[in-house]
């Protein structure tokens, strides 16, 4: 009983709320929070809405709330666009470029925070120093190396790219030293070598910043533009976003048909972060901690 009360208890306690001007502010606060919600929620929703508008009732209206909630004008989009081909392809790049980014950057700061070899410090370096070049500038020389190793038209590049991300492997490291030693040296103790180490005790251990790491990555896969328009040229493998550009520069696009494919490119991250939205505050908080 005591520790659900601790984890309830935030900075404002119960007994705080005896208070007429600690209540006051509480309510300050609260009311503020949900005008900056409204705020932030506001564009979506009127987007959303938007789309179940025609195009005369879409330019001539002013109101929120469309004249019908009819389905059909979104099964129509669908059906115009053929997004379900580029779903496939955008959920293939997002599974293969999640799997990178844990595997590869998980790999390297395990040995940079937990095994140590000659020399990590140097690369530590480096990886932070990495942190400061815009991703727009390396975007030509990565695009000329693929291109010369003859992996255009296909989802490795862009699986490879989340691979070797700086930001997550400072995640990866920051988490890692937290780990207990103990359980890591156990498991040396009894035989296991450093890859079973990693994938029997210590991706186990950090399911927290895993689950951060793969938001992050899905998030960024899932609304890239710029590389899978340079990389996947045939019109089979467009991803989603690649799609919905092509399909903007065609010259019989009407506004509401683009609001409603722009709802269809919203669902899958609104849906993820629903779902791991309370292991991506935790971490944030656990960070700030730390920091």
């Amino acid at each position: 009983m005591r520790k659900k009360m601790r984890q309830r208890t935030g900075v404002i306690r119960e007994y705080d709320m005896h208070s007429v001007s600690v209540r006051v502010w509480y309510a300050v606060i609260y009311a503020l929070c949900i005008v900056m919600g409204i705020i932030a929620v506001f564009p979506l929703i009127w987007v959303v809405l938007a789309g179940f508008k025609d195009l005369k009732e879409f330019m001539s209206s002013t109101s929120l709330l469309p004249k019908s909630f009819s389905p059909e004008q979104f099964k129509k989009t669908w059906s115009q666009l053929g997004l379900a081909k580029n779903y496939l392809n955008s959920f293939i790049s997002v599974a293969g470029s999640v799997v990178c980014a844990l595997l590869f950057n998980g790999l390297l700061g395990y040995g940079l925070s937990i095994l140590k070899p000659k020399g990590c410090g140097i690369v530590k370096k480096l990886v932070m120093l990495s942190l400061l070049v815009p991703a727009t500038i390396s975007i030509v020389p990565l695009f000329m190396n693929i291109q010369r190793l003859g992996m255009g038209n296909s989802f490795l590049p862009l699986w490879l790219s989340y691979g070797a991300n700086a930001m997550y492997v400072v995640l990866f490291i920051q988490f890692f030293e937290s780990l207990p030693v103990s359980m890591i040296e156990a498991s040396r103790i009894d035989g296991c070598s450093a890859l079973q180490t990693f994938f029997r005790i210590v991706l186990p251990l950090s399911k927290p910043i895993c689950a951060v790491i793969t938001i992050f990555a899905v998030n960024a896969a899932w609304s890239d533009f710029l590389l899978p328009y340079l990389v996947l040229r045939g019109g089979q493998l467009q991803t989603v976003m690649v799609r919905l550009f092509v399909f903007s520069t065609e010259q019989t696009v009407n506004a509401d048909t683009m609001m409603r494919s722009v709802v269809f490119s919203m669902i899958p991250p609104i849906i993820l972060f629903i779902l791991f939205q309370k292991q991506l505050t935790e971490n944030n908080v656990s960070v700030g901690i730390k920091g």
